[in-house]
């Protein structure tokens, strides 16, 4: 991944294609919120009207998500930023199949060395943070952000 670096700013792709996409969902959600507003409060009809407050209802949803995807991604970078900084980071070497996706055994093997470590120190969330890691590893994307959530909570708290 390549990225562009000045003095305290690291860009890269994934974050300029992140906020292309948003754009395009602002973009989006403000021509909702006008057909909204257009069958409410310009259309006779109540079935017209109905449907303007659906209208309504689905930009606010889409735009809580999104920002609080883009929330939990920018504190997630945060604390990655913060454990490179302190060589805490997991290494990646698991073995990879040639295809390119980690050896399932492999990835099962280390997910129990971070699982001891989260268990032994609930309270730290570097041991959250990198249990994380292990779940993402093995495949288990839902318990990963789980445990990136609990990491993310313990950092703001502590």
């Amino acid at each position: 991944m390549s990225k562009i670096t000045r003095p305290g700013i690291r860009i890269s792709k994934t974050k300029v294609w992140v906020a292309l996409i948003c754009l395009l969902l602002v973009f989006y959600l403000v021509v909702m919120f006008q057909r909204s507003f257009t069958l409410m409060f310009v259309s006779p009809e109540w079935q017209a009207k109905a449907m303007g407050a659906g209208y309504f209802l689905i930009p606010l949803v889409a735009a809580w998500a999104l920002i609080k995807e883009v929330l939990f991604g920018a504190r997630t970078e945060k604390l990655a930023n913060i454990l490179e900084a302190e060589g805490g980071l997991p290494v990646d070497n698991l073995p990879r199949t040639p295809g390119g996706r980690i050896v399932r055994a492999a990835a099962d093997a280390e997910f129990e060395k971070y699982r001891l470590e989260a268990e032994a120190a609930p309270g730290d969330w570097r041991s959250w943070f990198r249990l994380s890691c292990a779940y993402d590893a093995a495949g288990d994307r839902k318990r990963a952000r789980k445990a990136m959530r609990d990491a993310v909570t313990l950092y703001r708290a502590g």
